[in-house]
Parts: structure tokens; sequence; C-alpha cells
């Protein structure tokens, strides 16, 4: 009986460490609880079978051309379905390896929605999400990264939080001290804007694709020595041109925390001056 107890109490505790481990990737990766169909690979069994595997960035042009995993492919899943899956296929008619797909990680959702549009329609199989991301992946394995086609990528080559945090402003202050002598940039798309501009014409409109443009400005800003204030739609994209704006040696800079997003949730009240 004793030992019936001892064998009960094993299989107990084996369970609870079980379901808290499967806790523990829910809160960690909540993206595979909403893409459970979804195989995904981690960061050591990707190190195990890089050699054999086609590693797929899901991500912008970008955001790729930022930090990439090395001899990683880009095809955005912003492509076009049509596009997009013939790409892939075209992947597949060279080489029976794995494909896997991935984005920056965690909770980003574009690794595992890339990976389903390669199931189920381009018909592929031995398709993987690798959901760390590419942050894990440049700490975990630096010497198969590439920071603005550097290699390998050290830790203090990565922007932390807190240094973003640093150049960031609440969307009231932001506009509030976007005075005359502040440089403003928009980085959305044509679409992302949709013709709504928060400054009313004042700020410079420049999509981060028109790289050309992109660095002509920033150095303008540079030489005339003016405090450089950029949003995009949601306060993400600014998180990857903070790398070229620190190689480019640009310090007085700041973002807008939420994007344009955030603008509409400042109440009108607090943006108009009160005499």
């Amino acid at each position: 009986m004793r030992g019936n107890l001892t064998a009960i109490h094993r299989f107990i505790i084996s369970l609870a460490v079980i379901l808290s481990c499967g806790e523990a990737f829910a809160e960690e990766f909540p993206g595979r609880a909403v893409y459970p169909d979804i195989p995904v690979i981690s960061t050591e069994d990707l190190f195990k079978q890089f050699d054999n595997s086609i590693v797929v960035d899901a991500r912008t042009a970008y955001e790729y051309e930022t930090l990439r995993i090395k001899g990683a492919i880009n095809i955005p899943l912003k492509l076009n379905d049509s596009v997009f899956i013939k790409r892939v296929r075209d992947l597949r008619a060279k080489s029976s390896k794995a494909i896997v797909f991935y984005c920056n990680g965690h909770t980003c959702m574009k690794s595992y929605k890339a990976a389903r549009k390669a199931m189920l329609y381009s018909k592929i199989d031995n398709v993987f999400a690798y959901d760390a991301g590419v942050f894990d992946w440049a700490k975990s394995h630096p010497d198969l990264a590439e920071l603005l086609g550097k290699s390998p990528v050290t830790g203090d080559m990565l922007i932390s939080k807190a240094r973003f945090k640093q150049h960031s402003l609440p969307a009231e202050k932001f506009i509030k001290t976007a005075t005359d002598d502040v440089a403003i940039l928009d980085i959305r798309d044509r679409r992302q804007r949709d013709g709504f501009y928060i400054f009313s014409g004042y700020e410079n409109s420049i999509p981060l694709n028109e790289k050309d443009r992109l660095e002509k400005f920033i150095l303008d800003v540079k030489k005339k020595n003016k405090k450089l204030y950029i949003y995009d739609t949601v306060g993400k994209q600014v998180r990857w041109l903070q790398y070229y704006l620190e190689s480019m040696k640009l310090k007085n800079y700041f973002f807008m925390e939420g994007g344009a997003k955030a603008f509409f949730e400042v109440p009108i009240s607090k943006l108009i001056d009160k005499d």
C-alpha cells in the first residue's frame, strides 16, 4: 500500500510539473494556444538542425535588413498571397529540408501565420515556426546572426528596452513639445497614413522602404543639429529605425509612444492650450 501511494504521489507531482510547464509556455508563447496546429522548433533544436533547415524571415524587408538570422531568406507575410505561395513553393522545389519561419518572437504571430499559409495554401510539409524569434537567436548564437550586415552580433549591439525607452515620449508630451525647432518625421506608409497627418503637413513623410530619402533627411537633420521627433502607426516600426539612427551617430531623437494610434487616445482638451 505504501508503495502504491508513493507511485500515485509521483504521478501527481509529475502531472503538476507538466501542467505548470504548459502554463508557463502558454504565457511565454501565447501564439501556441492560438495556432495549436503549427509545429514549433526551439532555439536549441534549430541550432542542431541549422544546416538541414531553410530559415525564412516572415517580417518586412526593413526588419530583415536590420537584424536577421544569418543566411535567412526574406519572404514577408505581408506579400500578396499568390506571390508568397509561389516563393515558398519555389523553396520546396529546390530542397526537401525543413522550412522554418521566424519573426520577432514570443508574442509575434507572423511565424505561425506564415507557417500555416505555407502548409494550407502552398500544400507543403516539414514546416515549422521558430517562435522564440530573432532576438533570442541573436543572444544565443551571435555568430549566426547579422545586425546591419555585421556578424557576430554582440550583446551591446542590441538595443535594450530601457535604451529604447530613453528615446520615447508619451503622445501628449510628444505633441506639445513638437515646436518649430524640431524636425518631425512620419514613417508610416501611404496605406497606414490614409491621408491623415497629425501635424497638418508640417511633418516630413518618408516610409521606411524609401531608404535613400530617409537617410538623406536624417543626415540633414544631424547637420543642422536639430532635435528629431519620429512616429509610426503603433510605436513598433521605430524600434528598427533606432538601429540606423544609432549607426548614424544621431543622439537627439525621440519616438512617440504608441505611435499615431496613441494620438487618438489623448483627449483633445489636453492638447488645447488654456489661457
